[in-house]
């Protein structure tokens, strides 16, 4: 299994429980993003620069994604395709997704969307609180401990 982040958008907090999970579990963290970005010093993160444009940081993951992998997203469509690929897609607010759930949001995503075609303003995100942390957390940790026991 590796990790693969969509790190563009992913919060500093996020990446951070990642970056100490990475290093205790000496697993394969690679954060794909369209821009430079720090990151600790360690054997086991990565940075993969890639180009700027609409989705090729989701792109690349997908075409570098394996059976069982995890990628960290709140990009929905990029999940959707993470799970038929066999992977786990895992939102930084703490949702593992699966095949039921994702078309739900997908179906919200695009409502949404259509709502925002039509001037009405949806608004954004709540911030992100300490809930999802510990919800990203604890899932994260679940799938790892699977990983160590396989």
């Amino acid at each position: 299994m590796k990790i693969w982040v969509d790190a563009d958008a992913c919060p500093a907090v996020i990446k951070n429980i990642l970056f100490k999970a990475a290093q205790r579990t000496r697993i394969q963290l690679t954060l794909v993003a369209n821009q430079p970005m720090h990151i600790p010093r360690l054997k086991w993160v990565t940075l993969l620069q890639v180009a700027s444009g609409f989705d090729v940081a989701d792109n690349e993951i997908v075409k570098r994604l394996e059976i069982g992998d995890l990628v960290i997203t709140s990009d929905i469509p990029l999940a959707a395709q993470v799970l038929e690929k066999r992977g786990h897609a895992l939102s930084p607010r703490g949702e593992l997704y699966s095949l039921d759930s994702i078309r739900g949001s997908l179906h919200m995503r695009e409502f949404k969307e259509s709502l925002r075609a039509c001037g009405v303003d949806t608004g954004g995100p709540p911030p992100l609180t300490a809930k999802n942390r510990n919800a990203f957390a604890g899932h994260l940790d679940k799938l790892l401990s699977k990983r160590s026991v396989t």
